[in-house]
């Protein structure tokens, strides 16, 4: 971006040329720079000149929650770039819920609506909803225009909605995404029972962090009933051991545990979080997810945040930075991903931390670090799998060696 501000200033004439290069892509990460955005957009067509708007293609929108964006200054972007690609809103608008407040063209409807113009090229959506209202009210008749091109999606909600998701889902209309092959899910149980009933024949990957452990609820049931068969890619981001304490309260317990397994047979990769937990009816191992303690065909597990499960586990040693004792948990849950009667098809763990490969790879790694990462290294040559960094990079004994370990003796 420094590069293209610095050849805008060279003349006009390479000021004009650059313009499409200087918008084509932009990230919004504090309430100021969509005011200022919108300004120019607005001074523009004031003054009759061309539309900057018209160039952008990528409008990303992550701020802080105090920083966050006026809803008519989005709106008014959106109103000056008809031509966009990909949209993503990561709770970033400022939204008020006192309706009688709202500019009519501020309403979550008239900010999904405006997304879906007759020509929309939309491939790429991520969106938030603000409003108490289910989300597929107002967000089935964007789809439906904006449809053939749509191949990423991801929905997340800022509340719960009161309505039963079965209710809900018989009076919502049936969407259908041909191309869709994504879809990630912050939503509630409400939301997975409507698009359980949408048409999506090419969805491949599903990523799902519910707000309300939804996986509880019928929506979520009927969701991977629905779509299940499809799926090469799932993750549960949400935390293995809250699933744990929330399925622990309920009263009565469920009688069964949720089979997503079957609903999935043909799951070829899989993405978890290190915060996982030991289930005491199964006490000799800890499976990567409690909703999925095995599977026959996966063959790739990769695993989130195993940067703070390492310091985490490290503080309570905080002085012997040569003690992997404290280590020994996440040690045995990784290896329990190599138990053959779990996964008998498994042959990649990733490390998905790029702050964990800086732990193992930096200038000073602790030793304990490098005696973990040994182990799990052992372990899985031992099975003959593949240990990879977030990169998908071999992780190898000669790259520890390198970086600190000394003979091959102090690997154990």
């Amino acid at each position: 971006m420094k590069i293209k501000q610095d050849l805008s200033l060279v003349s006009k004439a390479w000021n004009r040329y650059m313009q499409e290069y200087l918008y084509e892509f932009v990230w919004i990460s504090r309430a100021s720079q969509a005011k200022a955005l919108a300004l120019t957009l607005l001074t523009q067509f004031i003054e009759g000149k061309p539309s900057s708007g018209h160039y952008i293609r990528r409008l990303h929108m992550e701020t802080p929650v105090l920083m966050r964006c006026a809803t008519d200054d989005i709106r008014t972007i959106l109103d000056y770039a008809p031509h966009l690609v990909i949209y993503s809103d990561h709770h970033s608008v400022r939204c008020t819920r006192y309706s009688e407040f709202i500019d009519v063209r501020c309403s979550p409807e008239q900010m999904v609506s405006v997304l879906a113009s007759s020509n929309s090229k939309l491939r790429r959506l991520s969106l938030t909803n603000y409003s108490d209202d289910p989300f597929p009210k107002h967000l089935s008749p964007l789809l439906r225009r904006t449809a053939a091109n749509l191949e990423y999606l991801e929905l997340s909600s800022s509340s719960i909605p009161l309505v039963s998701g079965h209710l809900f889902a018989s009076k919502s209309p049936i969407v259908s995404l041909p191309v869709l092959q994504s879809l990630k899910l912050t939503l509630d149980n409400t939301t997975f029972a409507v698009l359980a009933a949408w048409d999506m024949p090419n969805l491949q990957n599903v990523s799902v962090v519910s707000s309300d452990f939804g996986y509880a609820g019928p929506g979520f049931a009927y969701f991977f009933a629905a779509h299940g068969k499809k799926l090469h890619q799932l993750e549960l981001g949400h935390s293995s051991s809250l699933v744990v304490e929330h399925y622990l309260s309920l009263r009565p317990r469920p009688v069964q545990q949720i089979p997503l397994a079957e609903w999935c047979p043909n799951l070829k990769e899989f993405i978890c979080s290190a915060d996982a937990e030991w289930n005491w009816q199964n006490p000799d191992w800890i499976a990567p997810h409690v909703l999925l303690p095995g599977h026959k065909s996966l063959e790739f597990i990769g695993i989130r945040d195993i940067d703070k499960r390492l310091m985490d586990d490290a503080s309570a040693f905080p002085a012997d930075v040569e003690d992997e004792a404290p280590f020994f948990p996440l040690v045995e849950q990784i290896s329990s991903l190599l138990f053959n009667n779990a996964f008998p098809s498994l042959r990649y763990i990733r490390d998905l931390s790029r702050a964990s490969h800086s732990m193992r790879g930096g200038q000073r790694p602790e030793t304990r670090i490098l005696k973990f990462w040994a182990k799990i290294l052992a372990r899985c040559g031992e099975r003959q799998v593949w240990l990879e960094d977030y990169r998908g990079v071999n992780i190898t004994l000669r790259d520890l060696k390198r970086v600190g370990l000394g003979g091959a003796g102090s690997l154990v």
